[in-house]
């Protein structure tokens, strides 16, 4: 699914009261339809979660991702993964 898709999506859903989370490579996308909670990775389109065959990477990111539920305050939340 393209970047906008998911986040009007995720927006819907919200208005109906399951929250959501999702990781976006495209940041200049995603700060325009304004999802409810997203995580902006840097890493290449198609890639999300990182490089293929990385399990510790991937867990981490989405780890950061589930994170934004517990995030306090309105949506839309829109956080720069940083990873140590």
């Amino acid at each position: 699914m393209c970047h906008q898709t998911v986040g009007l999506v995720a927006g819907e859903i919200e208005k109906r009261g399951i929250a959501t989370t999702s990781v976006s490579v495209l940041a200049e996308v995603t700060r325009k339809v304004r999802p409810p909670r997203t995580l902006l990775a840097d890493y290449p389109l198609g890639y999300p979660l990182g490089r293929p065959d990385d399990p510790a990477l991937q867990t981490a990111i989405l780890r950061a991702a589930f994170a934004l539920l517990e995030r306090p305050g309105p949506p839309p939340v829109l956080e720069e993964l940083r990873l140590p």
